[in-house]
């Protein structure tokens, strides 16, 4: 006998997903002739796919210590996957399902879920107060200053009013302890108006300490005495001690006073001149010492050094070191702050050139002015010397063989723009080359000074040289 013949067919098994839902969504595409084969290994490959996603969301929920899985574990599961994933669920705020109720006309039909969407009321959402919702976070650029001008714009404080920051900085410690931050006035109303704009303003409370400190200090250092002991340890205490920013307005204010009340009546004296000779070195200890932010007070210390530096009647026994030091005073400001500030040296070298070549300035004034160009640089010599006719200026007042500190200091400026030689070789009136030379000179610097090079040719040349090469 054969043997019976198998089963032509068994039923195709599928599991969760039922291949009666790939027909529905293909019968949605318009396609209505799909076998059941088909159906059935797409149902498959579907239940596949979704065991596959949830494997991987299953070790995000683990590695993120959960027992529950949610839509974000799903998405990056979806991207590990390299598939795009969904859109418009929020892992913080999960939907909740609702499980139907069963259909009495289909009882094989399987547990049904929904997302319980809530109802919401309208006529009580267009009763209740609308909420704008506030801009976003942003950010933008603005100047809190330009060259040490603040700029009128809504994003800077208003500005405070001359009067009253100069009422700020202008009382020192009385005799009493007291510290007081604007100085008595005689009008009452005048008070409550300042007492009225203070308010506005941000106290500054000086302890007790720094107002003994600042007693002291400055009686060692003014009226000055022929004991230096005092002056020299106040000195170096300005110089290296920390702590001393509260103070720095008083001090710079006492200084200013101090350089007033000295050059007022014409600073004749012997003890004015040593009296701005202590205040420039304490403007020299200021800037040396590092720990102190001076920059908003520049405007208030350069008033001080330029007025000694550039003043008319200046102790004839302290003239030139008074006008060298305060020199070398604005040359160390300069070299400080002018990177911070690129407009405050030709500032500067303006007004100093200006005091320089004015028909009505007299011969300190111009002395000064000298001395300060030298102090700013080889630069500033150049165009106010020679470019701005500065040496022709002073070569054109003095006499045949005068001597004194204003030749010195033009000299001294010369030498700025090249050294003198070691062996000097005289200029030879005879040599048509030398008298090319003498020509040039006497062109650049005015027939004055261009016979105070005469005895030096590699000076005279270097200089010629060193203003071709700048120019």
């Amino acid at each position: 006998m054969s043997k019976p013949k198998a089963k032509a067919a068994q039923a195709h098994q599928t599991g969760i997903y039922k291949s009666d839902s790939v027909r529905d969504v293909a019968e949605s595409l318009g396609i209505t002739n799909l076998s059941e084969t088909v159906a059935s290994s797409l149902a498959s490959d579907v239940e596949y796919r979704i065991h596959q996603v949830i494997e991987e969301a299953s070790r995000f929920m683990r590695h993120a210590r959960r027992t529950t899985i949610t839509t974000s574990d799903v998405d990056q599961a979806l991207r590990v996957l390299n598939i795009e994933p969904l859109y418009g669920h929020n892992p913080h705020n999960p939907p909740v399902f609702r499980r139907a109720l069963p259909f009495p006309n289909a009882a094989n039909v399987g547990p049904v879920y929904f997302v319980d969407d809530e109802e919401i009321d309208f006529d009580r959402v267009l009763r209740e107060e609308k909420i704008t919702l506030p801009k976003g976070v942003s950010w933008t650029a603005h100047w809190l200053a330009v060259e040490g001008v603040q700029p009128l714009i809504p994003e800077n404080p208003p500005a405070i009013p001359k009067d009253v920051d100069q009422e700020i900085t202008k009382s020192p410690p009385q005799a009493n302890g007291a510290f007081p931050l604007t100085p008595p006035s005689e009008s009452r109303s005048t008070v409550k108006k300042q007492q009225q704009q203070q308010q506005q303003l941000v106290k500054q409370v000086l302890s007790r300490e720094l107002q003994l400190y600042y007693t002291r200090l400055t009686a060692s250092l003014l009226p000055p005495t022929a004991d230096s002991t005092k002056r020299t340890a106040a000195l170096a205490s300005l110089r290296n001690d920390a702590g001393l920013q509260a103070l720095l307005p008083y001090l710079i204010r006492w200084v200013g006073e101090g350089v007033v009340t000295a050059l007022k009546e014409g600073a004749q004296t012997e003890a004015d001149g040593r009296s701005l000779e202590v205040l420039l070195d304490v403007v020299s200890a200021i800037l040396e010492n590092n720990t102190l932010f001076i920059e908003p007070y520049l405007h208030q210390l350069l008033p001080a050094i330029l007025s000694t530096l550039l003043h008319s009647t200046l102790p004839p026994s302290h003239a030139t070191h008074l006008r060298t030091s305060a020199a070398q005073t604005l040359s160390r400001l300069l070299t400080q702050h002018s990177t911070t500030y690129p407009s405050l040296s030709p500032r500067i070298m303006k007004t100093l050139l200006v005091a320089l070549i004015s028909s009505d300035k007299s011969k300190g004034t111009r002395e000064g002015a000298i001395r300060g160009l030298v102090g700013i640089g080889k630069e500033a010599v150049r165009k106010g010397l020679v470019e701005g006719g500065g040496v022709k200026v002073v070569g054109s007042e003095c006499t045949p063989g005068e001597t004194g500190p204003l030749v010195d200091s033009v000299m001294t400026a010369l030498h700025v723009l090249h050294p003198a030689s070691d062996m000097p070789e005289s200029l030879d009136t005879t040599d048509d080359g030398d008298t090319a030379t003498i020509g040039q000179l006497q062109d650049v610097l005015g027939k004055f000074f261009a016979e105070k090079l005469y005895g030096d040719k590699g000076w005279a040349l270097g200089i010629l040289g060193s203003i071709k090469q700048q120019s």
